[in-house]
């Protein structure tokens, strides 16, 4: 245990460090005391106590499970030793009232919130969401009282009403999660079975909008806007789905698609999943080469007229740019192909190239791209942990600046002043230090084109 563990790349990692990584497998920790105060582990959501505690250890035990990190909505104590007579004590003195747990009149303070008031929290949390959703014109009984086709027509209703914008998206879940907070804080009291199955359909709503942004893909998108049918809907024999291949997204047919999406019943869910897609993509794009924000900044544009539009007929013109969009990532995708390089070197080329260069010129920061790159990964970059001492940190920047600077390797002289060199050198070894913590880099690691 003192050796802590061995990661797949054989790098040792003590159990501290392994503990708070959230994707470590070392899940389950029992402790008796070190841990308990002021260990911070955010995505700690769990904490069983079989262990007496008083005061301020137990405010600070109670606040491991209480941190915020991303997808966690609270965390949860599970006490086997009866601890809260000492729990509210606790609160009553460090939530303002004393030792004494009194307020200033003298009457004893309980700072937990009475069972009495908690179904009726429950109760305002699920009217907001179906006010929510009536206001949009989509029904949360629909979803607790129909069945097969009418009930998934329901729920497409409903996440269409939550994604008629980015803010709308992010209001309904936040109103879902408070349901889903109050319901919980009420499991003690048999009357919250009278609301489970309001709890279950927002609870489907929510999950299938959050499968909507984990799955998203664009060639899904676009062949499901093909699958659209016109009322009559004719039955055909079930056969067996053969694997389907990705669209070529450099060949889309704008007016089909336009007819299409005009049908569909879902089209704030549409462009919200084709949002979510291109995110997705255009996240990874930028990773790999820093010089591409002038695609961030299109998309930002577009999706803040998008916010901004109240008119829903316009959507159509949003969903259009998104695809057009979609082409320019997928044209920028395949430029390291045209410019003979990979995304790797592309990077760097772009790093290294500057306006007004000829075809010989370029030819040769090309290869002063690949050979650089290669220089770098044969050599300082496969030093263990080189991030995080100030010598290989150096010794990385200087095999940079003196590879640039080489009559033979560097760039050509007539073309690059030494102040543009030297700028070009932090430039890239800038590049170097975010992308290459390890080599081979994780960031190129199964490079893949939508």
């Amino acid at each position: 245990m003192k050796e802590g563990f061995v990661n797949s790349n054989g790098e040792r990692i003590d159990l501290e460090s392994a503990f708070k990584k959230a994707d470590h497998p070392f899940r389950v920790v029992i402790v008796c005391a070190m841990w308990l105060t002021g260990f911070d582990v955010p995505s700690l959501s769990t904490l069983y106590l079989d262990k007496p505690l008083k005061a301020h250890t137990l405010m600070q035990t109670i606040a491991r499970a209480n941190r915020v990190s991303e997808g966690k909505n609270n965390g949860m104590i599970v006490d086997y030793c009866g601890i809260f007579k000492n729990l509210r004590q606790a609160l009553a003195t460090y939530a303002g009232q004393g030792d004494s747990g009194r307020d200033f009149t003298g009457d004893k303070v309980d700072p937990t919130k009475p069972a009495t008031e908690l179904i009726p929290d429950l109760q305002e949390a699920i009217a907001f969401v179906r006010a929510f959703l009536e206001e949009g014109g989509a029904s949360l009984d629909d979803i607790i009282e129909k069945t097969g086709f009418e009930r998934n027509a329901a729920i497409m209703a409903a996440k269409d009403v939550a994604n008629q914008n980015d803010e709308t998206r992010k209001r309904f879940e936040i109103m879902c999660r408070q349901v889903f907070k109050k319901f919980k804080a009420c499991l003690n009291d048999e009357r919250v079975n009278d609301y489970r199955r309001d709890y279950d359909a927002i609870n489907i709503i929510y999950r299938s909008l959050e499968k909507d942004r984990q799955h998203a893909d664009i060639s899904d998108i676009i062949r499901q806007l093909h699958e659209i049918v016109d009322e009559a809907i004719v039955t055909a024999p079930a056969q067996v789905k053969e694997e389907s291949t990705p669209y070529n997204i450099a060949n889309i047919d704008f007016d089909r698609l336009r007819k299409e999406f005009e049908k569909s019943p879902a089209k704030n869910t549409t462009v919200q999943n084709l949002k979510h897609a291109i995110e997705e993509r255009l996240a990874r794009l930028l990773k790999q080469n820093p010089l591409r924000t002038n695609f961030q900044q299109h998309y930002e544009k577009i999706v803040e007229e998008y916010n901004r539009e109240k008119d829903r007929s316009t959507i159509e013109k949003t969903f259009e740019a998104l695809l057009k969009f979609v082409q320019e990532l997928g044209e920028e995708e395949s430029r390291a192909v045209r410019e003979g390089l990979d995304e790797e070197s592309l990077a760097i080329f772009d790093l290294l190239k500057k306006p007004d260069l000829n075809k010989k010129e370029i030819d040769r920061i090309k290869k002063v791209a690949v050979q650089l790159l290669q220089t770098l990964k044969e050599g300082k970059l496969k030093t263990e942990h080189w991030k995080e001492k100030e010598s290989t940190r150096d010794a990385v920047f200087t095999v940079i600046r003196d590879f640039l600077w080489d009559d033979t390797t560097g760039l050509p002289v007539d073309s690059y002043t030494e102040e543009e060199v030297t700028e070009i050198s932090h430039r890239v070894f800038q590049h170097v230090f975010y992308a290459y913590p390890t080599v081979p880099s994780p960031i190129y690691a199964n490079v893949s084109y939508l």
